[in-house]
């Protein structure tokens, strides 16, 4: 039977999967974007001048196609960062280890920068509910969510990395904060964590909390990569401000903000510029990554960042 382990570093869980344009391991420490269907057969004739691309791991969970045919000519030029939506890492039931083999073979036959998933859970009973779904802060929530993330990472043998949650309810049950629990799941397993400034903003909001008090309680020195999108204005029941993680809009200014605070203690980091809704021209998409460049240009020279090794 052939080895379809993904080759990555040996021992403990590697700080990321082996990849990257000559053989570096890590994203570079650039803007990203999300590679779009609607803008392949562009990205391949003009090769823009952009950090790396990212993909989410369940499109590709065939043999072959044109995704596949695509994305690897894409992966010839780029780095490319691998990111999950479907192994419900917080659910009841532990990781579906035929899903596992599904994402280990695309790490061997793409060889990522970076694979990450979500502080979310998403299937249970074998139904998929397709939405990443909350879960409590409490003991037994970390417990299972650990025991998870570490069959992850030994299955993979790589080191993935966890997002921060965009939510809009909270449970009784939560005996612990958010950046409490994330800080004792990185601690405990040793995965990186993916920082989604938007949905700090955004939970902040819902939940009424200080963004900037949070961001600064979260162990920022455990990020392999940030994510940066757009959100949509609604309210609640009560007419308090309701914002909703729609990846349609571009990255609103308070996101900025917070980002700037980011790279003032970490320097430059691999960034990601989301868009899944109403996506615009690439040319759109890529000077918004451009700003991103700029601020973390303005902000010095990059400093080593905990999740991976030295950046491209």
């Amino acid at each position: 039977m052939p080895d379809t382990t993904p080759r990555c570093q040996a021992g403990r869980p590697a700080l990321a999967a082996a990849g990257g344009p000559g053989g570096v391991a890590g994203l570079p420490r650039r803007a990203g974007i999300g590679l779009k269907p609607q803008h392949v057969r562009e990205v391949l004739s003009t090769r823009p001048d952009i950090g790396f691309f990212e993909v989410h791991a369940e499109n590709y969970m065939v043999d072959g196609g044109p995704f596949h045919h695509f994305l690897g000519r894409v992966r010839e030029h780029h780095a490319l960062s691998l990111h999950g939506v479907g192994l419900s890492i917080g659910g009841i039931e532990p990781p579906d280890e035929a899903h596992l083999d599904r994402l280990a073979a695309l790490i061997t036959r793409y060889q990522p920068a970076s694979f990450s998933e979500h502080l979310a859970w998403s299937s249970h009973g074998g139904t998929f509910f397709n939405d990443l779904l909350p879960v409590p802060y409490d003991r037994a929530t970390l417990d299972r969510v650990c025991r998870h993330i570490d069959r992850v990472q030994e299955r993979l043998g790589c080191r993935m990395l966890l997002e921060n949650p965009a939510t809009y309810l909270e449970f009784e049950a939560s005996t612990m904060s958010e950046t409490t629990f994330l800080r004792e799941v990185l601690e405990r397993t040793g995965c990186g964590l993916l920082l989604d400034v938007n949905n700090l903003h955004v939970s902040c909001t819902n939940h009424g909390r200080d963004a900037l008090a949070c961001l600064h309680d979260l162990p920022l020195t455990a990020v392999g990569e940030v994510h940066l999108a757009g959100f949509a204005r609604d309210q609640d029941a009560a007419g308090a401000p309701l914002l909703i993680d729609s990846h349609g809009s571009p990255v609103d200014e308070a996101v900025w903000d917070l980002y700037a605070q980011v790279i003032e203690r970490l320097g430059a980091v691999p960034t990601l510029l989301e868009r899944d809704n109403n996506v615009p021209a690439l040319a759109t998409l890529l000077a918004e990554a451009g700003r991103a460049e700029q601020m973390m240009a303005a902000r010095g020279q990059p400093v080593r960042c905990g999740a991976h090794g030295a950046g491209a």
